[in-house]
């Protein structure tokens, strides 16, 4: 899995490419929703393990979870001030950015993306984002200092390059 740092970049980009258009409060909502996915790893730093889509990288890395967390949206369309479609769509997008990030890494066990109309685990055969240290104690080694430099590079300069190309597109018109 790429590292918390880089599942933000997602709704961190899209904030940059759309402006002053998103509160900061749907900002920090969306960066909850594109790190969420991650809280099934939980049970497993209290030595649990649990089995199949219960277990990390399972029913939580799936367009199913993706869509009813785009549901928590709705809730605070008013609020954002715009349609509740767009306000789903925000976090279901930030929410899906995670699995498919994740298939994109070096790790070798997938994700079920299209859970629950399949459960098939998918990886992406570009795995161009290398697989972040859990632990502490391995986060922060050489190790860990390479998977963030790898990221810097693979995910946040093309989602930031992209974000800023898109701004600029806009301002010129």
């Amino acid at each position: 899995m790429p590292t918390i740092f880089s599942h933000i970049a997602v709704p961190v980009a899209a904030k940059v490419a759309a402006g002053a258009r998103i509160p900061a409060s749907m900002l920090l909502l969306g960066m909850l929703a594109s790190v969420l996915p991650d809280f099934d790893g939980i049970p497993r730093q209290f030595g649990i393990r649990l089995e199949g889509l219960w277990d990390h990288r399972g029913l939580t890395h799936s367009i199913g979870f993706a869509l009813a967390i785009g549901c928590i949206g709705v809730g605070f369309a008013r609020r954002w001030g715009i349609a509740w479609w767009k306000a789903w769509l925000w976090m279901f997008v930030c929410c899906f950015s995670h699995p498919l990030l994740d298939a994109c890494t070096t790790g070798r066990y997938g994700v079920p993306l299209l859970w629950p109309f399949d459960g098939t685990r998918y990886l992406s055969p570009w795995q161009f984002i290398l697989i972040s240290p859990v632990r502490a104690d391995s986060f922060f080694s050489a190790r860990g200092l390479a998977v963030l430099r790898n990221e810097v590079f693979t995910v946040w300069l093309p989602l930031l390059g992209g974000a800023l190309l898109v701004l600029l597109g806009r301002k010129m018109r």
